[in-house]
């Protein structure tokens, strides 16, 4: 496992960051999250990742990045079921302009995978970024220990996440019949293998000690649009809500906590956020966060 996209160097990697990069940014307080609103796609990612520093912060020279979006359903984007494929390609280009050897994105879908690919627009659009676009191969799972989850002790993970310099998570903001809401943590399920069906029973716990394991070095919710019902999957535009917003930061718990508030409900209600910060993954505290919003004109 490369030591910067685990948790048991992240020590190591903030102490760097703050050496390398000081809180404050052209005389601004450095925002712990930043909400871009009223923008396309392309635009909502370049102010939001400019705001918080520019990609160099994130992606370094010859790094290997993986983008993990959201391309599990076989839905067009219309319908707000995955990631925003523009969202993505943006977010390709910035790290490859930051001096990546290469982007790699792949998510291990619920539906069939190469209707999803295609259909999401994930595929063509990441590829003419200039992304690595590749299937789920059952033999490049691993197995990684969870030392400190309460009911689940290991699982396994995509080895070329495990071997990556960057992981950057892209969600998409969506209801969940189970959870209540689908943002990032949710998102790592991607990157899972085995039974993925058995998490969902004691799901608050379990999704809050799979992400023991693993933390983006860049979380990017893309809420262009929102499934607003019958997540995950949807299918009715009439559950779709355009919003036009981008919340990015480098606490996936926070982002989550705001992503929440975009369903008109409270981080406190969503029992898997409690867990996460019970693990020290994060906080819910939206109140003593920075956040810096930008509006962008019409």
């Amino acid at each position: 496992m490369k030591r910067r996209t685990f948790l048991g160097a992240s020590g190591l990697a903030a102490a760097s960051a703050l050496m390398t990069h000081p809180e404050k940014l052209f005389g601004q307080e450095r925002p712990d999250l930043v909400v871009v609103r009223n923008g396309e796609p392309a635009s909502l990612v370049r102010e939001a990742v400019q705001a918080l520093g520019g990609m160099s912060r994130f992606v370094g020279k010859g790094d290997i990045v993986v983008v993990k979006p959201n391309m599990s359903w076989d839905r067009a984007p219309e319908q707000g079921a995955n990631t925003n494929p523009q969202v993505v390609a943006e977010v390709i280009r910035l790290c490859l302009d930051a001096g990546a050897k290469k982007v790699k994105v792949f998510d291990r879908t619920l539906n069939e995978p190469i209707r999803c690919y295609r259909r999401s627009g994930i595929e063509e659009a990441a590829r003419q970024a200039g992304a690595e676009v590749s299937h789920i191969f059952e033999r490049k799972f691993r197995k990684v220990s969870l030392p400190s989850g309460e009911l689940l002790r290991s699982w396994e993970f995509y080895d070329e996440c495990l071997d990556a310099d960057v992981f950057i998570n892209i969600p998409a903001a969506k209801h969940h019949s189970i959870s209540g809401v689908s943002l990032g943590m949710k998102n790592i399920m991607g990157l899972l293998g085995g039974n993925r069906g058995t998490i969902h029973r004691d799901y608050d716990k379990k999704i809050a000690d799979l992400n023991t394991a693993i933390k983006p070095k860049l979380v990017l919710l893309d809420a262009y649009r929102i499934l607003k019902r019958n997540g995950p999957s949807g299918g009715n535009l009439a559950d779709v809500e355009v919003r036009k917003t981008l919340v990015a930061g480098i606490d996936p718990v926070a982002i989550d906590s705001y992503g929440v508030t975009l369903f008109d409900r409270k981080p406190a209600e969503i029992a898997f956020l409690s867990e996460a910060v019970k693990r020290g993954l994060g906080t819910t505290d939206l109140s003593k966060l920075n956040i810096r919003t930008i509006e962008l004109k019409a």
